[in-house]
């Protein structure tokens, strides 16, 4: 990653990764992602659990696809490094696994050597893209993948952040589309289902501060896997997919984390 050598970050609105990176007790945020993290807290104290559940259930989806013989992986929306990283648990599994990390955020980017240790046998590329160009994805993620065999498209907490009028639908169908049979789509989003007042608060909190909070119904999020077989239990809260294949997190009991999750796989 050289040639890097000067990267612009706004420190002056907050960002949902560096938020992330807060709830899950980072160092790579700034005063105003704090402050937003807080407000966030206030209307619902569950939000640095549901962090975390994202980032369980991350562990568990590629654990079980690494089980069923995946080895390619494409994750939008990576975040900033926590480990284990995608990648770190794919390969624990396979380490000839390929997996291509897109973000964003200068600041992923910053951290994008961390994410670049691989096993000798695999590859790990980082890409610097927004979810909302998948034809710059698809073109970065050729010269690692090989589109022609599954790849497991990972979508954790990133698509309540894009709204319907932004295309969230067609942008997911569009990846899909360049991925062969036997590819899959691993999916975590929030929901205003079970906390309806808070949820709009948080929206309007965000909105104000620049940042798209687009919750969607179990029906809604269930669209997303139009024309995919789901893998069991189907649509679920995220804690409750295979539970099994990886630890709880504590205080994902206290009370429903509003969030659902949910894996299909392209016929």
């Amino acid at each position: 990653m050289t040639g890097q050598h000067h990267i612009e970050i706004d420190t002056s609105k907050p960002h949902p990764a560096r938020m992330y990176d807060w709830y899950l007790g980072g160092k790579d945020n700034y005063p105003v992602d704090e402050e937003m993290g807080r407000q966030m807290l206030a209307l619902d104290p569950r939000v640095p659990v549901m962090a975390r559940v994202n980032r369980a259930f991350m562990h568990r989806a590629t654990r079980w696809l690494a089980g069923q013989g995946v080895r390619q992986f494409l994750d939008i929306g990576t975040g900033i490094p926590t480990e284990p990283n995608l990648h770190q648990v794919a390969q624990r599994v396979a380490p000839d696994a390929r997996v291509v990390y897109c973000d964003n955020d200068p600041i992923v980017l910053a951290h994008a050597a961390a994410l670049l240790r691989s096993t000798p046998q695999g590859m790990t590329e980082y890409l610097q893209a927004d979810v909302r160009d998948p034809a710059a994805i698809i073109d970065g993620a050729k010269k690692v993948l090989d589109l022609d065999r599954p790849v497991a498209l990972s979508l954790i907490a990133l698509l309540h952040f894009v709204s319907d009028t932004d295309g969230a639908h067609e942008l997911v169908n569009r990846l899909l589309a360049e991925l062969p049979s036997g590819s899959y789509l691993m999916m975590t989003h929030a929901t205003g289902d079970f906390t309806p007042e808070e949820s709009a608060a948080a929206t309007e909190k965000l909105k104000a501060a620049g940042i798209t909070l687009a919750l969607r119904s179990r029906t809604e999020f269930t669209h997303f896997f139009d024309g995919l077989e789901l893998v069991d239990p189907g649509v679920v809260v995220v804690p409750d997919w295979h539970p099994e294949l990886g630890e709880p997190v504590p205080g994902q009991d206290d009370g429903v984390i509003p969030g659902y999750g949910a894996v299909g796989r392209k016929p």
